[in-house]
């Protein structure tokens, strides 16, 4: 159990569990469901979780003078030039599985940094240009913020599919008798008188 009263333990401790939150949206969906757009910019549900592997091993790595083991499996800077949504999909030779498992080994590289520095470590952000000097929590504190509002997105795109809803796998913050078709006229109702 992450000691919360710790600063540094208790951002490790948010970023940690947001990622297994979004690994979790994943469960259960083939190849095609994973990759499915699912709105009129091409989100997807693997597509998130590819971002945000790249986001940690960017911010992780070279942020802080590390890089990644296997860079090769990293999208790497200069696909952007080509796509700049080259980290928003699965490539047809990868496949959901080695994605969770490649997110997983950037997370434990991220741990890495993370468990290595102090939190007022320096880093410099290559691609923030002259505002690119950080430090570690600065750095924790964004990728936590990215990786949330990626995760949000994850779980509305998910209960789009299939009605699959909740926080985390543990506590899904959802009533258990909630009766949605009767909460979802209530709320269109109230909507309705300011239309």
């Amino acid at each position: 159990m992450a000691d919360l009263s710790d600063p540094k333990s208790a951002l490790h401790h948010y970023l940690q569990t947001t990622r297994e939150d979004l690994i979790w949206k994943l469960d259960g969906l083939s190849e095609r469901e994973a990759r499915l757009p699912r709105t009129a910019t091409g989100n997807n549900l693997l597509g998130v979780l590819k971002h945000c592997l790249n986001v940690e091993a960017g911010y992780f790595g070279p942020t802080f003078g590390r890089q990644f083991p296997t860079p090769e499996e990293l999208v790497p800077m200069r696909a952007y030039d080509e796509d700049p949504q080259a980290d928003w999909y699965a490539r047809e030779d990868e496949t959901k599985d080695e994605l969770i498992d490649l997110y997983r080994r950037v997370g434990a590289f991220a741990d890495e940094t993370i468990n290595q520095l102090p939190l007022d470590a320096p880093g410099r952000v290559p691609w923030w240009g002259p505002k690119g000097d950080v430090t570690l929590q600065r750095i924790i504190v964004h990728v936590i913020s990215d990786v949330a509002r990626h995760a949000g997105h994850a779980d509305i795109m998910r209960e789009q599919h299939d009605g699959a809803i909740g926080w985390q796998r543990e506590n899904t913050n959802i009533p258990d008798d909630q009766d949605w078709p009767a909460y979802v006229a209530k709320l269109t109702k109230l909507a309705d008188r300011f239309g």
